[in-house]
């Protein structure tokens, strides 16, 4: 955020409490109300900072232009009073330096600032861009109720105001510095203690559960997570952010999402646990809501829908299944996110390898049954049908090995074959089959991808690593701890998931924390250091083969 002065805002400014901001009251009038043609006659500004007046700016200003009669009645400004004024352009300078970096306030301050930065625009120079504050909306959000009007001379009399408007410019903005003061005390009761949260109010303000802000009051604004909780101090909801104040705030105002109204009507307080950076928030949020399972989580996944896609090496005649644990003999991908997802793996893999699909369990003692009938597959060409004889063992091996490398090292295998049939699908506007090949093949390479990003964190063994000025301790793929610069190393408030040492698979209670780690380290492996590492450290991870292109929107009479 740009400043007139040229500095750079940070959020930590924003974030600033109010006594300590500097504001700068202003307030224009001018030869009417279109800023491409009328100009500026009076400039009046009002520099303030914890109630303490610092200091004030007032010109006349000649507009080069006869005023308007409507102007004069409603101003008192005549022409015999800016004739021997200065002109804007000599006036801009001394307004930007005496504005500085502060905080601009005005009654419909966008009126003033249009004329302004019109004006600047003219002169050849840049806008302001400083933080600004309408006391006009937050009057309406505070005080509304109160009054027949938000306008600036109603407020300054209903509640008594120092100083009384006039249309001329400093007498303006002396009632609009009276009532902003006024304002940020009716504001504290909403817990508006930073700049931030004055910012935000006209629209928070107006929710209906904005009594309920006062919730929020302790937040800090750094990393962490909060939980929403209600009757009998139950966890109703859990959520990570980058900024805690910031982010519960916003639920009072532009979050509008159907479940917010129900949950702030049933939150009776926020606690929260905050955490030296994002990423170990992100993983101390999975871990709340899979032991706690919040409410109003529910779009969160949840272990117990994870699926495994298993190829099974304890048969004779190997095939595809989804199961619910990786148990048995045999090569395993995922856990996946649903049964559905993990249905489309095995169908992109059935589409490109014969293997039978019958779920009869073929041991190693098997012997067919010669004159049985085949399988609907098998008549169809698209399978192998060992229990009615007509399948040669040596080839199905050859073909078990090319899956097992498909899920493991070769995904290509898969994914140029049902490129090919994508596009000869639509070469041939056969668009529905052609959206399937698509899917299928989307969710073959995103569970080659999910794979191969928990496998490799895994290989890292216990490891340690530089990110920022935070460790972070990694055992396993799961999080133990992490430490700051100079700070001995501490654990998360909620105990790492058990990791079996010998489990060859990923475990499904553990995979989202592994895949939200392994994520991190992949859109940040430039900058990430290794400080120690007892097994193997390679990021980014190998690149995973995708269809490309996309299937044609159907036409209207086949979609007819």
């Amino acid at each position: 955020m740009r400043t007139a002065a040229g500095g750079q805002r940070s959020f930590d400014d924003l974030g600033t409490p109010l006594a300590d901001v500097t504001f700068c009251v202003l307030d224009i009038e001018t030869t009417g109300g279109d800023r491409n043609i009328d100009l500026i006659t009076e400039i009046g500004m009002v520099k303030v900072r914890a109630g303490e007046f610092l200091g004030t700016l007032q010109t006349l200003i000649n507009p080069g232009r006869a005023i308007p009669p409507m102007i004069t009645m409603l101003t008192g400004i005549t022409e015999s009073m800016v004739v021997q004024a200065p002109a804007i352009d000599a006036i801009l300078p001394a307004m930007i330096e005496f504005l500085g970096d502060a905080v601009v306030v005005g009654h419909n301050v966008g009126f003033d600032m249009a004329f302004i930065n019109a004006a600047l625009t003219r002169r050849g120079d840049a806008e302001i861009t400083n933080p600004v504050i309408d006391t006009l909306p937050l009057a309406r959000r505070l005080i509304r109720d109160e009054v027949p009007d938000c306008r600036l001379g109603t407020l300054a009399t209903r509640f008594r105001l120092d100083h009384r408007p006039s249309h001329r410019a400093l007498d303006d903005a002396l009632a609009t510095t009276d009532l902003l003061h006024f304002l940020l005390e009716r504001a504290a009761g909403l817990g508006v203690l930073g700049l931030d949260d004055l910012i935000a109010l006209p629209r928070i303000g107006a929710h209906p559960q904005a009594a309920k802000l006062k919730m929020t009051t302790g937040l800090p604004r750094s990393p962490g997570v909060y939980l929403f909780r209600g009757a009998h101090d139950t966890v109703l909801y859990v959520g990570k952010a980058t900024n805690l104040r910031q982010r519960v705030r916003s639920y009072f105002g532009s979050d509008d999402r159907r479940k917010i109204g129900t949950l702030l009507r049933e939150a009776q307080r926020i606690t929260y646990v905050t955490t030296p950076n994002v990423l170990a928030a992100e993983v101390l949020e999975l871990r709340y809501i899979q032991q706690l399972a919040p409410r109003y989580n529910k779009v969160a996944a949840t272990p117990q829908k994870y699926r495994y896609v298993r190829l099974s090496t304890d048969e004779a005649w190997p095939r595809l299944s989804v199961v619910n644990e990786a148990t048995g003999a045999g090569v395993h991908l995922g856990p996946l996110p649903s049964k559905a997802n993990a249905d489309a793996v095995v169908e992109a893999l059935q589409s490109v390898f014969p293997l039978r699909r019958c779920t009869t369990r073929l041991g190693r003692a098997f012997q067919p049954q010669l004159g049985a009938v085949t399988c609907t597959p098998a008549q169809l060409g698209v399978a192998v049908c060992p229990c009615a004889g007509l399948a040669d063992s040596n080839h199905y091996a050859a073909v078990v090995a090319k899956t097992v490398q498909a899920m493991t090292t070769s995904p290509e295998l898969v994914i140029t074959a049902l490129q090919d049939r994508l596009t000869s699908l639509s070469a041939t506007r056969r668009y529905e089959e052609a959206a399937q090949v698509r899917d299928r093949a989307a969710a073959f390479t995103n569970a080659i991808r999910r794979q191969r990003l928990t496998e490799r964190l895994r290989e890292a063994g216990d490891v340690g690593l530089q990110i920022g000025d935070t460790t972070v301790h990694i055992s396993g793929g799961v999080l133990v701890g992490t430490a700051q610069e100079g700070q001995m190393e501490v654990g998360l408030p909620l105990a790492a998931p058990d990791m079996p040492a010998f489990a060859a698979v990923l475990p499904r209670h553990v995979v989202d924390e592994v895949l939200c780690l392994a994520r991190a380290f992949e859109r940040t492996a430039d900058s990430v250091t290794v400080v120690w590492c007892s097994g193997r450290w390679q990021w980014p991870i190998d690149a995973v083969p995708e269809v490309v292109g996309r299937t044609p929107r159907l036409p209207a009479d086949v979609a007819a």
